[in-house]
């Protein structure tokens, strides 16, 4: 009995042959299951998987844009009900023109920060790339145009001294561009001489391409539709782009139904602001140069190597060099990015007033740059942001300040609240970092 049970047990036994043992050893793949991408599992559950992902992030901490627009949008809410005048084309229209020039120095920041670094001389260097060109024109003849560029390859210079002490003498940041504020605004104090000012004539090519009577297309009302469309096309084009590649490589790529959602999300928003802008003078020259800047730069960050050498030694410097990034590199060029965009918003500065003065870049300027890009969502812990933080803080703290000057608030009120704004922008962004360490995600 007991050999006949032992006999029936052998035979039910399966049968592995020498060469399938070999085969699973040699090729332990051989019968795995193939994993499935889970953005692909979101995708295919259409709209439920989307608000399951959106769950997802929210409880992970990645937060992303969401809390700005949130908060935009109570602003607009509690300064429309106070004042009807808010929402109205001609103060929409001064807001989006007067956040240009710090939004300029905000997009350089953005880079600083990316490292988890900081760069405090932004508001001196735009002040002395003002006086600069001011000097250049107005005392020594120059061509406005050659002008322009000397001044931004000030910029540049200065942004790559503070990188270089930064990154080759071991200097901290924030001692080097400390000295930077200092030393650039006595520099542009002695320019300006005893008259402290220099005016610079509203003809003048960059100044008058700045100025706050200068609109895209001269005034045409088709120029504001224009931009709009023009943004649109591009990026549906680069929407579809960017789908062929990523099927062709065989990686999760976008649904056509979901590029032709954001594509028309983005198409009501940009004709809804046209349309707005032109019942007033149009759009200005100032906003279409910053907007071009921001879309320039976000290509850079995230289309290009250099973009992704500057994310990965935000993240980890160690790791960053071990993959064989050259640290110092990134850290002197995002120095002098962020020295080139303060030039830039200096002449932004110097379009709106068409003077270089002693005011130039003082006051508050850098603290609401600064402010802008922390605001936006760009992390002070570094390694996370985007340049479109520039705009969307820009567009929180002039909101602010246009708001209460309808309001007739005083000055010092202004100054609490977008303190209070951007200490409630860092707590979020500590807490989502928490968040994502407690999820396994930072």
């Amino acid at each position: 009995m007991s050999e006949t049970s032992n006999t029936v047990k052998k035979d039910a036994e399966p049968v592995v042959s020498e060469d399938t043992a070999v085969a699973s050893v040699e090729d332990p793949t051989s019968a795995a299951v193939p994993v499935v991408d889970p953005r692909l599992l979101v995708r295919e559950e259409g709209f439920k998987g989307y608000i399951t992902e959106f769950k997802r992030k929210i409880k992970g901490g990645e937060l992303g844009s969401l809390p700005v627009v949130i908060g935009l949008i109570i602003i607009w809410t509690i300064f429309q009900v106070k004042n009807d005048r808010f929402l109205s084309a001609d103060n929409l229209s001064s807001i989006s023109y007067f956040l240009s020039a710090t939004g300029m120095l905000a997009i350089g920041l953005v880079f600083v920060l990316l490292l988890g670094e900081i760069d405090l001389s932004v508001g001196s260097v735009s002040g002395l790339a003002s006086t600069v060109f001011a000097v250049f024109v107005v005392n020594h003849g120059m061509n406005e145009w050659l002008a322009l560029v000397l001044t931004i390859v000030t910029g540049v210079g200065i942004g790559a001294l503070h990188g270089w002490f930064f990154a080759k003498i071991g200097v901290p940041a924030f001692v080097v561009t400390l000295a930077g504020f200092l030393g650039w605004n006595g520099l542009m104090l002695w320019l300006l001489g005893d008259s402290g000012t220099i005016n610079i004539p509203s003809d003048s090519g960059p100044v008058h391409l700045l100025g706050q009577s200068s609109f895209f297309m001269d005034q045409a009302i088709v120029g504001a539709y224009l931009l709009a469309g023009l943004g649109v096309v591009l990026t549906l084009v680069g929407s579809f782009n960017e789908q062929r590649r990523r099927r062709a490589a065989g990686v999760p790529y976008r649904p056509t139904s979901e590029i032709l959602i954001r594509v028309g999300l983005l198409a009501i928003a940009s004709f809804a602001a046209a349309a707005v802008l032109n019942n007033a003078e149009g759009v200005s020259n100032a906003l279409v140069i910053f907007l071009a800047a921001l879309v320039v730069v976000d290509f850079v960050l995230r289309r290009t190597t250099y973009g992704r050498k500057v994310f990965a030694v935000g993240g980890g410097i160690e790791a960053a060099r071990r993959a064989g990034i050259s640290v110092p590199m990134v850290r002197i060029t995002v120095f002098a990015i962020s020295g080139g965009f303060a030039a830039i918003g200096g002449m932004f500065f110097a379009g709106q007033t068409a003077s270089a003065t002693l005011n130039a870049g003082g006051g508050n300027t850098l603290m609401l740059a600064i402010a802008a890009a922390v605001i936006g969502g760009t992390s002070l812990f570094g390694g996370r942001g985007s340049v479109w933080s520039a705009l969307l803080g820009m567009l929180v703290i002039q909101s602010i300040q246009t708001g209460l000057d309808l309001l007739n608030m005083n000055t010092s009120i202004q100054y609490m609240i977008t303190g209070a704004v951007l200490l409630g922008a860092v707590v979020i962004d500590s807490v989502s970092r928490r968040s994502q360490k407690a999820a396994g995600r930072a």
